[in-house]
């Protein structure tokens, strides 16, 4: 069947299109549809109780209680904070992750200590285990020093021959190699005694932590780990 104009205008303002239409209109006029079923309940900056079904503005900065409608407690919405106080409320959970990140990596570095050194003996035998090393490289290079002195000896006898006079260019680079040589072996052999008291600060730090720890005292209880110089910590170990 054929609609007439007026007939199909009549279904189109049915009570569904006015119904679309109110809405349009309410919206238009920025109504805002009521948050659900709830109670809102502060005390304000002068002490006086509010209550509301939505949430209260002169409540922002505080705790708002939202109470089921036999009164109890159904949540606790928090203050609304500004933009500088959001920044601040992250730097502080910020700082406490930090150190809470930070205390149980000292708690575990304690049970990692009191584990690989479980007394005074095992801790003795892996620090002269590391000054062993150490001490073998400082005998190497003893060792290379003396024989570069070994070396040096001819060059310097055949130095003799040109007693006031210039040395032949390829003797001079002979005996300029061996002082750069030298050199460095003295060096690498100042080194390695830093690094034998590198080691020994480090199990010193160690064996001083250890023994509250074997007394007893809780893993991470003892604050953080001092540090030695941090070429020790690079030690064999």
């Amino acid at each position: 069947m054929r609609l007439t104009a007026r007939q199909v205008g009549k279904r189109r303002h049915g009570p569904a299109a006015m119904a679309a239409g109110l809405a349009l209109v309410a919206l238009a006029c920025g109504a805002q549809p009521k948050p659900a079923g709830g109670i809102y309940s502060c005390i304000d900056e002068k002490g006086r109780r509010l209550t509301s079904d939505r949430p209260i503005p002169e409540c922002t900065a505080r705790e708002q209680q939202v109470l089921n409608k036999d009164g109890s407690l159904r949540t606790v919405q928090p203050p609304t904070l500004t933009a500088e106080e959001r920044a601040e409320k992250e730097a502080r959970e910020r700082k406490a992750l930090e150190a809470r990140t930070a205390q149980a990596d000292i708690v575990r570095r304690d049970k990692n200590l009191l584990s690989r050194f479980p007394n005074e003996a095992a801790h003795r035998k892996a620090r002269e285990s590391a000054l062993d090393t150490v001490r073998l490289a400082i005998k190497a290079t003893d060792q290379r020093l003396k024989d570069l002195a070994r070396e040096r000896k001819p060059m310097l006898d055949e130095a003799e021959f040109y007693k006031d006079r210039q040395l032949p260019f390829k003797l001079r680079q002979q005996l300029e190699a061996n002082d750069t040589a030298v050199e460095a072996q003295r060096s690498a052999a100042h080194n390695q005694e830093s690094e034998l008291d590198r080691v020994n600060e480090l199990y010193d730090i160690e064996l001083a932590r250890l023994k509250k720890l074997w007394a007893g005292a809780a893993p991470g209880s003892l604050g953080p780990i001092p540090s030695a110089n941090p070429a020790a910590a690079s030690a064999p170990r």
